[in-house]
């Protein structure tokens, strides 16, 4: 019993010293083990790309990009359109200008003046609020009008007179009869081609110290106080009845807060730079030429045009 035991307690024991140490009861084949190098894994950090939804303002005059407008800054289309709205507003601001119409020299010529420039705020607006410009451009949609004449249409243009207006004035007040004078010499040969705007305030500017005009009386609060520029509204009430006479458009027209006596009640036009205007646009097919003289105390405005045009 004791030999049998050993020989099984043997055995095993045996079995595991072979195998242990790569010895092999069965032959076989050997067997190779070819060991390949492995290439160390490349770690590259991915960045999520994020569209960001931008549109550039461009202005067409010089191909500039003004302004990054970036759709996303914004919680709703609400926000966005009143974002849109803003930049409208301000940037006509910057851009708008009215027309300075052109003007006859001594000699005749004519000397061309500034064109009209418009920013159409609303098409500005629709187009940046248009889903499909993501990522894109908008071009500002600016409006430019050049005065509407030239050097050959404006022969013969005083010959013959549309509208005509005098109005009087006490010439021993110095102040007063000198901003007339002066006011009525800015509007004297202003030429008007069809469709082409006057803007009183453009063309006569601020009646201002700085400008150059006198201290006279003038009407504020209903009051008739001490200021600078007074009877500058003679000047536009003579040239508003002179435009009237002749019928070319009214565009706006301010009346004072109290009777002058230069013109009857309803026929002034006062004006207050750069808040109360008299405008007014050429209406006829042909070119107008306004003209003004002053002679002691009268101040007299006419419409005229060429004697071909009107006959016609």
């Amino acid at each position: 019993m004791g030999e049998s035991n050993l020989k099984k307690t043997t055995l095993p024991l045996l079995l595991g010293v072979l195998l242990m140490s790569g010895c092999s009861l069965i032959e076989k084949e050997p067997v190779t083990v070819e060991l390949h190098q492995v290439a160390p894994v490349e770690v590259i950090e991915t960045k999520q790309g994020v569209d960001v939804r931008e549109v550039s303002i461009i202005d067409p005059r010089d191909n500039s990009v003004i302004e990054v407008l970036n759709m996303d800054e914004y919680q709703n289309e609400e926000e966005l359109k009143a974002k849109a709205i803003q930049i409208a507003s301000d940037l006509a601001a910057t851009i708008d200008r009215p027309m300075i119409p052109a003007k006859l020299s001594t000699s005749g010529e004519l000397q061309q003046g500034q064109s009209q420039m418009i920013l159409k705020e609303d098409e500005l607006v629709t187009r940046l609020l248009d889903n499909s410009i993501f990522n894109k451009q908008v071009i500002l949609p600016i409006e430019e009008t050049n005065p509407n004449v030239t050097q050959d249409q404006v022969q013969g243009i005083n010959e013959v007179v549309l509208g005509s207006f005098t109005t009087y004035f006490d010439a021993s007040v110095e102040g007063r009869s000198f901003n007339i004078k002066k006011s009525a010499d800015q509007i004297n040969d202003i030429v008007l081609g069809p469709g082409d705007r006057f803007y009183f305030n453009t063309v006569v500017g601020n009646a201002s110290k700085e400008n150059g005009y006198a201290l006279a009386t003038v009407i504020v609060n209903k009051e008739f106080v001490p200021g600078y520029g007074g009877g500058v509204c003679q000047t536009s009430s003579t040239l508003y009845n002179a435009v009237a006479k002749a019928g070319l458009e009214m565009i706006e027209v301010h009346h004072h807060s109290k009777p002058v006596g230069y013109v009857p009640v309803g026929h002034d036009a006062t004006v207050a730079y750069p808040y109360l205007d008299f405008k007014f646009s050429n209406n006829r097919p042909y070119p107008v030429v306004l003209k003004s003289a002053v002679k002691g105390g009268s101040l007299t405005i006419e419409v005229r045009s060429a004697a071909n045009y009107v006959s016609n």
